[in-house]
């Protein structure tokens, strides 16, 4: 549900006065805002595998606290005029108008990385407790608030980018409210649970780091890549049509992938149960990948594609022409993330998050070096660049980790 945000979000702004702009400016704002929380967003799974008892959740909350506040000054230091200049123009080279419009977008989304820090936190709570239908409520409430906000503002006619941050600032933020309330009771039962002396000696805020610090480098690296993108996308081919549609394409892409990444708790928390478990969970991921991509490919290799850019989705028809190719790149994607998020799972299980942090970083290797040389060398517009180098890392990525998933899968006890 929280993947239908984008596509709502992008088919406003489309509606919207100078949408090929705005459009442009809200996918390089949100790339950024992206790398920002990168840090934090992979809290959820450290919270389901490490919250058991009082210590173990006041360690974590206050780690948290700590990365947020971090993650928040950095992002008010990237904001300040002579860097993010440098950022933009410099190194991008996006037009001025972009510029102005990306900088008060971004001011927009300041609460965006905190608030998405706090909620996944206490997600996790609520999946150590079995509660994992509150959080659908929580992600319904999101939605409501965004689509509200974001309908309001379209009334108002206020600039689409501004339209788009504001939208999604409030949503995170409504969210993080109704996840805080409706934790309440799993959080007072966590801290009823007392703690051995062995554990909480084992738990301290550097076992914690430890522990999390490849996954957040996974993160860094995973969802970093979106800035690099919109430097490549600023030196192809038709850069502001690149700018525009990719933000577009890659919601659109993100409906069905996100099905899959949200598999990885789940896995993480049956596998804790038994390994038994481990046949189901297998046949359960490749029948989930199996529809998703079927289900995708009715948009990307029909004639739906263009009813879905154009009538549903607001581009006009000079930007719906570069958005049918990459869709169609893109449409075995959502099968590699229900893969990579299931290896990802038994390897967290294990207690091997090494292996995550380099498999990500030979997908991040690979996306940029792709995007290199399409861009540079075969002169491929940018879009359609970025969809390609996109499924070629995530593919090589999926392939670095197999051999190592299955050397934990057979020390499952």
């Amino acid at each position: 549900m929280m993947s239908v945000e984008g596509p709502f979000v992008a088919a406003v702004m489309a509606r919207l006065a100078e949408a090929k702009y705005n459009l442009a400016a809200h996918g390089v704002a949100f790339s950024f805002a992206l790398i920002v929380e990168a840090p934090i967003i992979s809290i959820t799974a450290a919270t389901t595998a490490l919250c058991k008892d009082a210590h173990s959740y006041r360690k974590l909350n206050g780690f948290v606290t700590i990365l947020n506040i971090v993650i928040t000054v950095c992002m008010i230091l990237m904001l300040l005029p002579p860097i993010f200049s440098t950022i933009m123009q410099d190194l991008i080279g996006l037009p001025d108008k972009i510029t102005a419009l990306t900088h008060t977008a971004l001011i927009i989304l300041l609460p965006w990385p905190s608030s998405i820090g706090f909620r996944r936190f206490y997600q996790g709570v609520l999946i150590t407790r079995g509660l994992t239908q509150r959080i659908t409520y929580g992600t319904l409430i999101r939605l409501a608030a965004m689509a509200v906000t974001a309908l309001i503002l379209f009334s108002l006619e206020v600039v689409g980018a501004y339209t788009g941050a504001a939208a999604l600032s409030m949503g995170v933020v409504s969210e993080l409210i109704a996840v805080r309330l409706m934790a309440q009771k799993s959080i007072q039962t966590v801290k009823q649970i007392q703690s051995d002396s062995n554990s909480e000696k084992e738990l301290s805020y550097g076992y914690i780091a430890k522990f999390y610090y490849p996954l957040a480098l996974m993160s860094l690296l995973s969802l970093g890549v979106h800035p690099m993108v919109t430097f490549f996308m600023g030196k192809s081919r038709y850069p502001i049509e690149s700018l525009a549609v990719l933000p577009v394409v890659n919601s659109t892409v993100f409906m069905f992938r996100a099905i899959g990444l949200s598999y990885q708790e789940t896995v993480i928390a049956l596998l804790k149960n038994s390994r038994k478990n481990l046949q189901k969970l297998q046949q359960f991921a490749i029948g989930m990948g199996i529809v998703l991509v079927a289900v995708l490919s009715l948009i990307a290799y029909t004639p739906f594609s263009t009813i879905w850019f154009h009538s549903i989705s607001g581009l006009d028809l000079h930007l719906t022409g570069f958005a049918g190719l990459p869709v169609r790149i893109l449409a075995f994607m959502p099968a590699l993330s229900v893969f990579i998020t299931f290896q990802w799972a038994v390897l967290v299980h294990g207690g091997k998050t090494t292996h995550i942090s380099l498999a990500t970083a030979i997908e991040v290797s690979a996306i940029l070096i792709s995007l290199f040389i399409l861009t540079s060398f075969a002169n491929m517009t940018g879009v359609t660049a970025a969809a390609v180098s996109f499924f070629l890392g995530r593919m090589i990525s999926n392939l670095y980790l197999v051999p190592h998933t299955r050397r934990q899968i057979s020390l499952l006890s």
